[in-house]
């Protein structure tokens, strides 16, 4: 059985780098789940730093949904740890590849959209069944209440996801200011 490891915290609190110290201090064999797309300039920058940040015998896996297919992998069989970061990204990019229109869509397919969210989400957790995991999330409910539909119905979604997450995690950690606040 894989322990589960969930790091919270608002934007630039140092959940990622305190991801990467566990990860590193565990002596284990670590591969990196990296949910971003690089699609304009600044990502990209963005997502060099981060290659660059972690060491380099870590398998990076670029990958936001259909992670059952990583059971069936060699890094699966390779890998001993794994450090998703993080969901927030993963779900921006299923809600937006769903290609609903936010402001004129029903609340139905919204929920349908939450069902296949939650669906990719239970696909990750199935990998911690047997290997330890990390998993990295912003907290998106102790800030201001969006004014669009998009922003209101993430914020939703990603409290509850991160919600489903903590309940299931052997550990979870609030980040403020870099400092590790251990919850669970």
């Amino acid at each position: 059985m894989g322990r589960l490891t969930f790091i919270i915290g608002g934007a630039r609190s140092g959940k990622s780098h305190y991801a990467e110290k566990l990860a590193k201090e565990s002596g284990k064999k670590v591969s990196y789940l990296a949910t971003s797309i690089p699609f304009d300039e600044g990502m990209k920058n963005r997502i060099q730093k981060h290659r660059e940040s972690r060491p380099k015998e870590w398998i990076t896996i670029e990958k936001y949904r259909d992670f059952d297919k990583i059971l069936e992998s060699k890094e699966y069989e390779e890998t001993d740890i794994f450090l998703l970061d993080c969901i927030t990204i993963m779900i921006n990019n299923l809600m937006f590849y769903s290609n609903l229109d936010f402001d004129n869509c029903t609340v139905e397919q919204v929920e349908d959209l939450e069902k296949e969210i939650i669906e990719q989400i239970e696909k990750l957790l199935a990998l911690s069944e047997y290997k330890d995991m990390i998993i990295v999330s912003n907290e998106v409910g102790m800030g201001l209440v969006p004014t669009y539909k998009m922003g209101n119905y993430y914020r939703d979604i990603v409290g509850r996801v991160n919600q489903r997450i903590a309940s299931k995690a052997d550990e979870v950690f609030f980040l403020i200011s870099g400092l590790p606040m251990k919850l669970k």
